[in-house]
């Protein structure tokens, strides 16, 4: 009876186990499945096109070539090739973004809660980093040059930031077809609605009057953080957290 129940026990602790380390988008089963993008039906993910339809197409992506427009509070541009913008790419676990920085421009703290994520740097210079989880806090952080690869982990914040006095561009690489983005200023000081202000004061250990300022600023949507071990860069988190008060810095 024992050995029955020692068995029972780790089946059970094998599946769990074996189900957490699938918590990745999942393998496809069939050559392809072209995200027909217009249908109404809800499922993880998006249904297939017939594939009698697929064109080649809906495998092709171009403009990744052109830099984005960096004229925002941010100084930078995100250009996707998700699901959204390649059909082809549904099941099959793979995202890219083209990164354009201006002079200063920052990728602010956020997070990828479905994807880790590697960055290649393919003009100017990067300082780029992400912090561990709770409580160790700790950052592991780098000065990125062309062709230079840093990894983010799944899960983990983490930034980047142009570290020289031209233009940057950056291609990434994520896991999954849909990663996901939560930029923290947004999340915690932008919420609709607003999170009550005496406890966000109490939980980052600021003034009501500091925190109805930052929820009452726009937080662009190309945007935990102030005790990393070592410090993120201040400059990095004004510009990321106070934007249009960067210049004084």
């Amino acid at each position: 009876m024992a050995t029955a129940n020692q068995t029972f026990i780790f089946f059970v602790f094998f599946t769990i186990t074996s189900s957490l380390c699938l918590a990745i988008d999942p393998s496809p089963l069939q050559d392809f499945c072209v995200a027909d993008l217009t249908s109404q039906v809800l499922v993880n993910g998006f249904t297939c096109k017939n594939p009698k339809t697929v064109k080649a197409k809906d495998f092709f992506l171009s403009g990744f070539n052109k830099p984005g427009n960096t004229m925002n509070p941010l100084g930078i541009n995100l250009t996707p090739a998700t699901v959204a913008q390649l059909p082809g790419l549904n099941t099959l676990g793979l995202s890219l973004v083209r990164i354009d920085y201006a002079p200063g421009g920052v990728n602010p703290p956020h997070t990828h809660p479905r994807a880790s994520e590697i960055i290649v740097v393919l003009e100017g210079t990067l300082y780029a980093g992400f912090v561990t989880s709770s409580p160790n806090d700790i950052l592991y952080s780098k000065v990125l040059s062309a062709g230079d690869v840093f990894v983010f982990p799944q899960g983990l914040t983490h930034f980047s930031m142009n570290y020289g006095y031209s233009n940057a561009v950056a291609l990434v690489a994520l896991n999954s077809q849909k990663p996901g983005r939560i930029i923290a200023a947004n999340n915690v000081f932008g919420s609709k609605p607003l999170i009550s202000d005496d406890l966000l004061a109490k939980a980052f250990q600021l003034s009501k009057e500091t925190v109805d300022k930052l929820q009452g600023k726009h937080w662009p949507a190309n945007n935990v953080l102030f005790g990393s071990k070592p410090l993120i860069s201040d400059v990095l988190l004004t510009k990321a957290y106070i934007p249009g008060e960067h210049e004084h810095c």
